[in-house]
């Protein structure tokens, strides 16, 4: 509890020592670095912060739907606002309610039921991306996921284009991997398809290497003594 205690105290010591900085900087049009490009947050405020190029300071305003966590990513050093955490500073989240999109800067879900593919809002324009193969959007966390962790929306074996068994033949291969047996993806050479708990999760073996129908796992192509000829 001390440790805790003390590590409160200090983040936000650190937090008050940021701001005082960031104050310093605002009045005398400096920055403590000369060289390069920097960002420090607001004293104040969540959606502005402090842009520090080659020694000279200037306020800058993250776009609308964003905030400033010194981590930005998305868009001129700024965040999604959901995934900010703007402590005392003030933020002003305001929507444009533009077409397609709520704020300027964002994700949304394409429709309310199960879909494989979501809207991303950048300077108010919707575009329609598609999650990886065999994974639905999950607004809740404002990403792709597992079908079958949004089952009261999805239906995992539509997603995935395939149906667990409810039993494997105990001397097969997919039965090594029970509870979680793996079975090949048709004409896929990269992709198994893993039963989790009675629903099918579709996975990618990644770096280079593809799946053996005999073993069930993934190996280099040169350890797969039928690839590729019987997988296209």
């Amino acid at each position: 509890m001390f440790f805790w205690r003390n590590l409160k105290i200090e983040n936000t010591v650190a937090k008050e020592r940021l701001g005082v900085q960031s104050q310093q900087y605002l009045e005398s049009n400096s920055c403590p670095q000369q060289y390069g490009e920097q960002t420090y947050a607001h004293p104040e405020l969540c959606d502005q912060f402090v842009l520090c190029v080659n020694g000279t300071s200037s306020i800058e305003q993250c776009e609308n739907g964003l905030l400033y966590d010194g981590k930005g990513n998305v868009h001129n050093h700024c965040n999604y606002y959901w995934d900010v955490d703007c402590g005392h500073r003030k933020a002003d989240i305001v929507a444009v309610n533009s077409p397609g999109c709520e704020f300027k800067y964002g994700i949304y879900a394409e429709h309310q039921g199960c879909s494989t593919n979501y809207v991303k809002c950048a300077d108010g324009y919707p575009n329609i991306q598609q999650c990886e193969p065999g994974l639905a959007y999950d607004d809740r966390i404002k990403k792709c996921n597992w079908p079958d962790e949004l089952l009261d929306i999805c239906n995992p074996e539509e997603v995935v284009g395939f149906k667990c068994p409810e039993k494997v033949d105990p001397h097969s291969a997919a039965a090594k991997f029970w509870p979680y047996p793996r079975f090949a993806v048709p004409n896929d050479c990269e992709r198994l398809i893993t039963c989790v708990n009675g629903y099918p999760r579709l996975n990618t073996c990644g770096e280079g290497k593809v799946f053996d129908d005999e073993t069930l796992t993934c190996a280099e192509p040169e350890e797969v003594p039928k690839w590729p000829e019987t997988r296209f």
